[in-house]
């Protein structure tokens, strides 16, 4: 297993709901398309409304390295600066773990 949690701190009100929508397109391909991602789960984060959070589950390191080669996650890595402020990317180490096959 090879997990990673993605924070984006967006510009403004109007690059967060653009933001959003380039998300949705990414993870109806990343389902369609992407067997070794295992979970890729985007959140609001509450009381702040221009923050989002991404946990992301593979299968390995090669999943995830697949993962990066995709033509809709290029995109979404290619565009993400126009509506992001900030953004911190923290990789897992897996611990105890309930749902996520190990």
């Amino acid at each position: 297993m090879f997990a990673l949690v993605v924070r984006f701190d967006l510009i403004d009100t109007e690059k967060a709901a653009d933001f959003d929508d380039l998300v949705e397109e990414t993870v109806a391909a990343i389902r369609e398309r992407e067997p070794g991602t295992l979970v890729y789960a985007t959140h609001t984060v509450e009381n702040e409304p221009l923050a989002r959070v991404f946990y992301e589950v593979y299968r390995d390191r090669d999943a995830f390295e697949e993962h990066e080669r995709q033509p809709h996650t290029r995109r979404f890595l290619d565009s993400r600066g126009e509506f992001v402020e900030s953004f911190r990317v923290e990789f897992l180490a897996p611990a105890a773990v309930k749902g996520i096959p190990g």
